[in-house]
């Protein structure tokens, strides 16, 4: 049976949409990800969601690629500080609706409790080398709380959490949660981008488009980090400036026509 006949018409679709916003995260002319790279995932009925399945390529994702995964099955693993490998794999296994489909990307964990959010139906992560160059350097946390044009206010939002590296799994999933967490409580909201050092990059938003406009404009901003870098820079906006661009109608009106 394909996973996808048990969804209903709306998560048939969603998860047809997450297919495409998986391709186009993995184009290749936009470096954000190669091999297999990244992963994605949406919120579903029925308290499920679906993930790309591991060793999956983004560029070439289909619906068997992805798998369909009981949400709270997956959260549970959060309430435990230790499991080992094996233990984790049975864990994701087990957390598959109906026992169908492939392994979870073992990340599953950070997506489930990520797309908890409020406005938070949709995630893609991945590890584009322009930010990549960044999160490698000590320059991690400038990139992380500052911002240096007003599109990048747009798209990611007034600031990033940056989460010190830690393996991949269940380690970063607890990471993740506690420096999301504490960002929520400076902000009042949930962050867009969410910066992994020596990792990669995590965005978070209600469509999509949202998802991917973030990710393409974090990549952009993060080459303009480097280049003002090598010159002197970057010279940052001042943090008036970035809530004033935040609370602009129009720039409320172009984030509603872009999806964001």
């Amino acid at each position: 049976m394909s996973i996808t006949k048990l969804q209903s018409p709306i998560d048939q679709e969603r998860l047809t949409r997450l297919v495409q916003l998986s391709r186009d995260i993995g184009q290749a002319n936009r470096n954000l990800s190669i091999l297999a790279e990244g992963n994605t995932s949406c919120r579903l009925g029925l308290g499920q969601f679906g993930v790309k399945a591991s060793g999956s390529c983004l560029a070439t994702l289909t619906a068997s690629d992805i798998t369909v995964c009981d949400t709270q099955h997956i959260l549970s693993m959060l309430d435990t500080e230790h499991l080992n490998d094996s233990e984790i794999e049975q864990k994701l296994m087990q957390a598959r609706v109906e026992g169908l489909g492939r392994r979870p990307s073992c990340e599953a964990v950070f997506h489930a409790w990520l797309l908890g959010l409020e406005g938070v139906e949709f995630v893609g992560h991945c590890h584009p080398t322009s930010a990549n160059q960044i999160l490698c350097s000590p320059r991690a946390q400038d990139f992380a709380d500052r911002r240096i044009f007003p599109d990048e206010v747009v798209c990611c939002g007034p600031a990033s959490v940056l989460v010190p590296y830690v393996d991949p799994g269940l380690p970063l999933a607890h990471a993740i949660r506690d420096r999301t967490l504490h960002f929520i409580r400076i902000h009042a909201q949930a962050p867009r981008l969410i910066l992994l050092q020596n990792h990669g990059i995590i965005a978070l938003g209600a469509s999509p488009a949202a998802v991917l406009s973030c990710l393409l404009m974090a990549s952009k901003a993060a080459e303009i980090f480097v280049g003002a870098a090598s010159l002197g820079g970057p010279v940052f906006m001042p943090s008036h400036e970035i809530q004033r661009i935040g609370a602009r109608p129009d720039e409320a009106y172009r984030q509603r026509a872009l999806g964001l």
